[in-house]
């Protein structure tokens, strides 16, 4: 990799990062845990995740169980989730904390389509202004110690990427899209 490129991929390969975990925090009627990574919770007065104070799982397809390791933690881990904005009202038993997710409608399935559509185009936009900046940085190394040839080979190398990278970009959404849409 050339060192003119490599931290222009970087930046795109954290664009992808950046969107799949926008992908993971939608929810597509099915319980995933990772809607709880944002959250925290108040834990002997310091913020803390609540996979930090508590053991989540998914017993099924619609459920995330939440045990807390102390049960003096149930009253601040619905606290947390209540203030949070995944729009789940929490239930408890005493010691479980079960958030169940609502089949989802058709109207909010398209809604959420669209949303991912929106995020995936967002960061398509961003992949081709790094792709822009390399470019540039191309045009600027030329003006010292490249020739002309390695210049073009650079700037190819820089649209091959980003190809790459805008491919993948459509792979997501068209996987997150078909998950929101399966019924």
């Amino acid at each position: 990799m050339n060192p003119i490129i490599e931290p222009f991929e970087i930046k795109m390969n954290k664009t992808i990062s950046t969107l799949e975990e926008e992908y993971a925090n939608i929810r597509a009627g099915r319980a995933n845990p990772h809607l709880l990574d944002k959250i925290k919770v108040d834990y002997y007065g310091s913020p803390t995740a609540i996979q930090g104070v508590a053991s989540v799982s998914v017993p099924e397809a619609r459920v995330i169980a939440i045990q807390p390791w102390e049960s003096k933690m149930i009253k601040e881990i619905e606290k947390a989730i209540m203030a949070s904005e995944i729009g789940i009202t929490p239930s408890n038993d005493g010691k479980i904390i079960r958030l169940t997710f609502p089949e989802l409608t058709e109207e909010r399935r398209k809604e959420l389509t669209k949303d991912v559509k929106k995020k995936g185009e967002a960061a398509k936009v961003a992949i081709r202004n790094i792709r822009r900046d390399a470019n540039d940085a191309i045009k600027k190394a030329s003006k010292s110690d490249i020739s002309e040839d390695e210049v073009k080979k650079l700037e190819n190398d820089v649209q091959k990427t980003t190809d790459k990278f805008i491919e993948s970009i459509d792979k997501m959404i068209e996987s997150k899209s078909k998950e929101i849409m399966t019924v």
